[in-house]
């Protein structure tokens, strides 16, 4: 579930009460047990501003509890109506994806770990910088593609390698989520399918995306 767009490129995170519950009342108390942790992908120009970070993060809704807490602060602007009961009490968890160079430096690790949050581990082609810290007890891993964003598949040798660190992550307790988001040319499908073999002990063929 990736947090709305409204509230981390428009608001960029302030005066976010009203967007959140927008957001939290849409149907995602309907997920339940279903529900995995919250992307929030912050745009590549805005730059590190920890108090802003910290008190976002702060009040991030943790169980659907708080969710449906969230969700009562929801406005007339969602059309369809508002879920306001959650299908089940579960856990949430957040997952930070940053773009700005200003991020990468242990005050904001520091900062995630304080709040459970997760630092999202990004390919992006060499576009964005990079960083592999483990701040919360899930690692979250987007894969947007290492030679083209969004475009170029993973090559065996590559997928060889993300398997080992998940492997790796997994052994030290770690819940390890990965997206993939080279969707440009339908390399994603096929990529998650070769890496979950390689996890499970098993290598998949590859497979070439349909035309």
């Amino acid at each position: 579930m990736k947090g709305g767009r409204f509230i981390t490129h428009n608001l960029k995170l302030r005066n976010a009460a009203t967007a959140m519950g927008n957001f939290f009342a849409s149907g995602i108390l309907a997920l339940g047990r279903k529900t995995g942790p919250f992307l929030w992908q912050l745009p590549a120009t805005y730059r590190f501003d920890a108090e802003r970070l910290d008190s976002f993060m702060r009040d991030l809704p943790r169980n659907s509890r708080d969710g449906e807490a969230v969700a009562r602060q929801h406005d007339a602007r969602l059309r369809r109506g508002a879920l306001l009961e959650a299908a089940d009490v579960v856990e949430y968890r957040h997952a930070f994806e940053v773009r700005h160079e200003s991020y990468f430096h242990e005050e904001f690790y520091d900062i995630l770990r304080a709040h459970r949050c997760g630092f999202v581990i990004a390919d992006t082609a060499g576009k964005f910088p990079y960083a592999e810290e483990v701040t919360a007890d899930f690692v979250y891993v987007r894969l947007h593609g290492s030679r083209q964003l969004y475009a170029s598949s993973y090559t065996d040798e590559e997928l060889d390698t993300w398997a080992g660190k998940l492997k790796r992550w997994r052994r030290g307790g770690r819940d390890v989520y990965v997206y993939f988001d080279n969707d440009m040319k339908t390399h994603a499908p096929f990529d998650a399918m070769r890496l979950a073999g390689r996890v499970m002990g098993r290598r998949a063929e590859r497979a070439a995306p349909r035309r």
